[in-house]
């Protein structure tokens, strides 16, 4: 891939797409990580002198105009974070866009308004994406993609328009993919990975790929009962996919055959059941071993001696990847588990890596700084497609040879 310090850009118009899918509360942003994630590559743009026209998206308005998707509070807060003006575009490649890209002068910054409102965006019909890549083309003289979390798909804005200018990558996706390399192909040793959350079959592939490469995995949240239940234990109703029972039977044995360390969780805390919608914890939280889990109950998170092996684990790594809590991290008596690791990652001396997602926003919601860790991807879906040795369109389009 070429950088951004390989091109020329002054008084040129510089495309680039960014990840800029910020959680709000109304209009506010709640979390700006993804913002100034781009500053870097945004700021060295603007002192290079180029006029930059930044495209991103938020959220699933399914391609329809939807005031609620508006980019104005991340045009407002980018504007804040780089201390200028931030031109927003009424639309995305209508009158208005072409008005305020025209109106750019060298180091200035617009933000067309959401591409997700465009139904080309997100196609499957390459000819309708090709179609709206070729108008956003139009308002630049190079194209950089700077949004990792987004270059697991095959979308207008990420990989069709990279097709139609000279590319190259901003800091942000270059460094996380030099960092996920690192992980796969060079990692210091002994590397743990550490892979939570509720679904199983999100991440069987990536479980696959990491046993050949990693030296611990460890498995915790709400995936981690499929794989005990595999064992013959009684999870009571614990989460559960039956379907795939086999396949972690598979690598429990895999990980032996290979001499590979596999941790599951040794003792749970459990409840009676979740209320999801009021956040809330149905009956009395107990600690209890995973040899005893209760017919009647719900693991919902990892118990204190599960944290002490996940974090002695952790403490003996030379490069640690975390992806996916322990539990119910949002409410204060189900969050211990996540807490633990996320502690024992700050305090190891270890490269670490927190894989994007809920893991991310886990860290900063649990008081943690960004600098406390090696490195913490804006991209949840992208690491993990990057760690399953999938392609992914937007870093291959940037690799193609021109």
């Amino acid at each position: 891939m070429r950088t951004i310090d390989e091109l020329d850009v002054a008084g040129k118009r510089v495309l680039i797409r960014c990840d800029f899918n910020v959680p709000l509360d109304g209009d506010v942003i709640t979390d700006d990580g993804r913002i100034r994630a781009a500053l870097p590559t945004l700021t060295k743009l603007r002192e290079a002198g180029a006029r930059v026209v930044v495209m991103a998206h938020l959220g699933r308005p399914k391609g329809q105009v939807n005031p609620k998707y508006s980019l104005a509070p991340v045009a407002k807060r980018l504007g804040e974070l780089l201390g200028v003006e931030v031109k927003l575009a009424a639309d995305v490649v209508g009158d208005s866009a072409k008005e305020v890209v025209a109106s750019l002068t060298d180091g200035d910054v617009a933000l067309l308004e959401n591409v997700r409102y465009e139904p080309g965006e997100e196609s499957k019909d390459e000819a309708e994406r090709q179609t709206l890549a070729a108008k956003y083309a139009e308002f630049g003289d190079i194209f950089v993609s700077d949004g990792f979390g987004v270059v697991h798909r095959k979308q207008a804005s990420v990989y069709d328009v990279a097709k139609l200018l000279p590319n190259a990558a901003g800091y942000l996706v270059g460094k996380e993919v030099k960092v996920l390399r690192t992980l796969t192909e060079t990692p210091e040793r002994p590397l743990v990975v550490v892979l939570g959350g509720a679904k199983v079959a999100d991440k069987l592939a990536v479980i696959d790929n990491l046993l050949k490469v990693a030296d611990t995995v460890i498995v915790g949240g709400g995936m981690a009962y499929t794989f005990l239940k595999a064992q013959g234990k009684e999870i009571g109703k614990s989460l559960l996919d039956e379907s795939n029972l086999a396949t972690c039977a598979g690598y429990i044995e895999q990980a032996k055959e290979a001499g590979k360390t596999l941790l599951l969780p040794v003792d749970a805390r459990v409840a009676d059941g979740m209320d999801f919608d009021a956040r809330e914890v149905l009956g009395e939280v107990q600690e209890v071993s995973v040899d005893e889990i209760p017919a009647d109950k719900q693991a919902l998170d990892i118990g204190p001696a599960t944290e002490a092996l996940f974090a002695d684990a952790i403490k003996g790594a030379k490069t640690v990847f975390w992806n996916g809590p322990m539990g119910v991290f949002e409410i204060e008596a189900l969050s211990k588990g996540t807490a633990a690791v996320a502690q024992a990652l700050a305090d190891s001396e270890a490269f670490s890596v927190i894989g994007g997602g809920d893991s991310a926003a886990a860290v900063r919601v649990l008081g943690h700084a960004d600098d406390e860790f090696g490195h913490i991807s804006t991209g949840g879906g992208a690491s993990l497609e990057f760690l399953e040795g999938k392609v992914l369109p937007g870093i291959a389009v940037l690799e193609e040879e021109k």
